[in-house]
C-alpha cells in the first residue's frame, strides 16, 4: 500500500486486469465496444450529408432532393441519438457490475488479513479504497477507456473524409494539429502529477475525519477542539489546493483548444472562400469542413477530459490492486476440522513479537487441562493479551508450538479453530444493529429463543427486557446507547450462545457500576462452568476461584500456582501484586 502509483493513463497491466473482470458480462462488454465503433462512423455522416445538400440540392434549387436529404439527416440523427443513449446506459451498467465485483473481492480479501495488517493501516485510507476509489475505477469504463477509443477512431474517420474531399483544406487543419497535440501532452503530464496528489490528499482527509469522529470523546475531554480544528483546516486547505491545480490546468487547456479551434475554422473559411471564388471550389466543402473541424477538435478536447477520469481511475485501480496483491493472510493450510475439541491447551517455548526486533513473549510454556480455569495476572504490557491473540491465530508465532488437545493449532482449519474459541474482550465492540444481531452476528443457526434461554441462564435477560424493543433494541454505532457494563454483558452473552469449547475472558470492570459488576461476576461463573477458560483477571474473586494462576512479567511467566500457594512465597511477584492491588479490594468487599 505504501508504493505510490504513478497514474499512467494507459497502464496496460492494469487495463488487462480490469478487462478480466468483464468476462461474466461479455454480451454487455461487446455491445459497448461495437457501439463505440459505430458512433465514430455515424458522427461524420451528417456533415457529409450537409455537403451533399448544399452542393447538389440548395445550389440547384432541388426542393424534393433537399427534403429527402434532410429526412435522411434526421433519420441518421435519431439513430445516432438512440445508439448514444444505449452506449451510455450499458457502459455505466458494465462499470457498476465491475466495481461491485471488485469491491466484493476486495472486502473478502480484507476479511482474511492478519491483525498485524490492521495494526499498521489507517481505517480511513482503507475506507477510501473500498468506497471512493471503486467509483473512480468505474469511470474507466463508464466515461474513459471506451470513449477514448471511440474518440480516436472518430478522429481517424474525420481525417479520412477530409482528405478524400479536399487535401488543401485538410492540410490547413492538419498544420494546426501539432499545436493541439503538444498542448494535450503538456496537459496530461501536469494532470498526472496533480491527480496523484489529489488521491493522496483525499485519503489523508478521510483518515483524519474518521479518526477524529471516532475519538471525539477524547478530544472533548481534553479540550483539544481548537487544535484539531486548526489541523483540519490545514489538511482541508491542502485538499483544496490539490483540486485547484487540476482546475487550473483544465482552464488553461480548454482556453487554448477553443482559441486554436476558432483560428482554424477562420483559416478554413478564408482559404476555402478564396478557392471557391478563384477556382470554383464548392461551398458545400466549406460547410462540411467547418463542422468536421469542430468535430475533430472536440474529440481532442474530450479525450483530454476523459484522460482525467482515466488517470484518476488508474491511480485508484493501482491502489486497490495493491491491497488485493498484499499477502497478509494467516497461513490456512490446516486440514483438520476441530469438531470435537475438549479444550486442553499447551504452550511450549513460544516466542513472539509484533515486530521482528521487539519480542513480546520470551519462550513461555504452560498447560491448561480440560475444564480448568486459568487466571493470568501481571502488569500492563506483560504479554497477557498476546496469549489470547496467539491462541486464536490472529498472529503467527516466531518459534515454539501451541497445541489444543495435543494437536498443533496450525493443523486445524482457521474457521473450525476459531469457532471453538469464544472471547470476551475488555473493549467490547458492538455494531450499529439490534442486540439480537450483535449476539448472533446473524448466524442463522442461532435462533432468538436460544438467545433468550442463554440470557436467562447467565442472568442478563431482565436487563435486556428493560430496553425499548428488548432484544431488537438498536445499540447504534459501537454500542453507544449502552453503558460499558451493559456492553460487556452483551459480549458475555455473545460468547455463551456460541457454546465454545474454550473461553477467553478479559473481564475488566473498572468503569462499570456495582450492579453491572455483580451481573458480570455471575455471568463469569456461569459461562466458565464446565469448560476450559483463560481469564485475564482483574478481580480478586475470579483469581481466587481459578484452578491455576499464571503470573506474567515482561513476556515471561515468573510464577504459577493457586492463590494460596503463591501467597506463601516470600517476596513473590504475586504476593507483592496482591498486597498492592488486591488487598484494598478485599477490604472493600468485606
Amino acid at each position: 500500500m505504501s508504493k505510490e502509483n504513478t497514474g499512467k493513463a494507459f497502464d496496460l497491466k492494469l487495463i488487462k486486469r480490469l478487462v478480466a473482470y468483464t468476462k461474466p458480462y461479455k454480451a454487455t462488454y461487446y455491445f459497448v465496444v461495437i457501439s463505440a465503433i459505430l458512433l465514430a462512423f455515424l458522427a461524420v455522416a451528417r456533415p457529409y450529408m450537409l455537403k451533399t445538400a448544399v452542393n447538389d440540392y440548395i445550389t440547384d434549387s432541388d426542393e424534393k432532393g433537399l427534403l429527402l436529404i434532410c429526412a435522411l439527416m434526421l433519420g441518421v440523427l435519431l439513430v445516432e441519438v438512440t445508439m448514444q443513449w444505449a452506449y451510455n446506459f450499458y457502459a455505466n451498467l458494465l462499470a457498476q457490475d465491475l466495481i461491485k465485483d471488485i469491491r466484493i473481492k476486495l472486502f473478502q480479501h480484507m476479511l482474511r488479513f492478519k491483525m498485524k495488517y490492521y495494526d499498521k493501516s489507517s481505517v480511513g485510507v482503507l475506507v477510501t479504497r473500498t468506497v471512493q476509489d471503486m467509483e473512480r475505477i468505474g469511470e474507466i469504463f463508464s466515461n474513459g477507456f471506451f470513449q477514448i477509443i471511440s474518440d480516436f477512431l472518430k478522429i481517424f474517420v474525420i481525417a479520412a473524409v477530409m482528405l478524400f474531399s479536399s487535401w488543401k483544406l485538410t492540410l490547413i487543419v492538419f498544420s494546426i494539429l501539432p499545436i493541439i497535440l503538444y498542448a494535450t501532452y503538456l496537459f496530461q503530464k501536469a494532470m498526472k502529477k496533480a491527480f496523484v496528489e489529489v488521491r493522496r490528499e483525499v485519503s489523508n482527509l478521510n483518515s483524519f475525519v474518521q479518526e477524529r469522529i471516532t475519538g471525539m470523546k477524547i478530544l472533548q475531554i481534553f479540550t483539544r477542539e481548537k487544535e484539531e480544528y486548526k489541523q483540519f483546516k490545514a489538511i482541508n486547505e491542502r485538499h483544496k489546493k490539490s483540486w485547484v491545480a487540476t482546475v487550473w490546468y483544465n482552464s488553461i487547456f480548454l482556453a487554448v483548444i477553443e482559441l486554436v479551434s476558432s483560428a482554424t475554422i477562420g483559416l478554413v473559411v478564408w482559404f476555402g472562400g478564396l478557392d471557391a471564388v478563384k477556382n470554383g471550389a464548392t461551398i458545400g466543402d466549406i460547410f462540411m469542413f467547418i463542422q468536421l473541424t469542430q468535430m475533430l477538435f472536440r474529440p481532442l478536447r474530450q479525450i483530454a477530459d476523459k484522460f482525467n477520469g482515466l488517470q484518476m481511475g488508474m491511480v485508484a485501480a493501482g491502489r486497490v490492486f495493491a491491497i488485493l496483491d498484499t499477502e497478509s493472510s494467516i497461513d490456512n493450510k490446516g486440514t483438520l476440522e476441530a469438531s470435537e475439541i475438549k479444550g486442553a491447551i499447551s504452550f511450549d517455548k513460544v516466542h513472539f513479537g509484533y515486530t521482528e526486533k521487539e519480542e513480546v513473549l520470551h519462550g513461555i510454556s504452560f498447560d491448561v487441562h480440560v475444564g480448568e480455569t486459568v487466571a493470568i495476572v501481571g502488569a500492563t504490557g506483560a504479554g497477557k493479551s498476546t496469549i489470547i491473540n496467539l491462541l486464536n491465530r490472529f498472529y503467527e508465532i516466531q518459534s515454539g508450538e501451541i497445541k489444543i488437545d495435543n494437536t498443533n493449532i496450525d493443523d486445524f482449519t482457521l474457521t473450525s479453530l476459531r469457532s471453538n474459541i469464544a472471547i470476551v474482550l475488555q473493549d467490547v465492540f458492538l455494531f450499529a444493529d439490534s442486540i439480537l444481531n450483535n449476539i448472533t452476528l446473524k448466524n442463522e443457526e442461532i435462533k432468538e429463543e436460544d438467545v433468550i434461554a442463554a440470557a436467562k441462564d447467565i442472568g442478563v435477560h431482565d436487563f435486556i427486557n428493560t430496553l425499548p424493543g428488548g432484544y431488537h433494541y438498536n445499540v447504534k454505532e459501537r454500542g453507544t446507547m449502552l453503558s460499558s457494563g451493559q456492553r460487556q454483558l452483551i459480549a458475555f452473552l455473545r460468547a455463551y450462545v456460541s457454546n465454545p469449547s474454550i473461553l477467553i475472558l478479559d473481564e475488566a470492570t473498572s468503569s462499570v457500576d456495582s450492579y453491572s459488576e455483580m451481573l458480570i461476576q455471575e455471568a463469569t461463573e456461569k459461562i466458565t462452568e464446565g469448560r476450559t477458560s483463560i481469564v485475564i483477571a482483574h478481580r480478586l474473586a475470579t483469581i481466587k476461584k481459578a484452578s491455576k494462576i499464571l503470573v506474567m512479567d515482561s513476556g515471561t511467566i515468573v510464577e504459577s500456582g493457586t492463590h494460596e500457594e503463591l501467597l506463601e512465597k516470600e517476596n513473590g511477584y504475586y504476593r507483592n501484586l496482591y498486597e498492592v492491588q488486591f488487598m484494598a479490594e478485599e477490604r472493600r468487599v468485606s
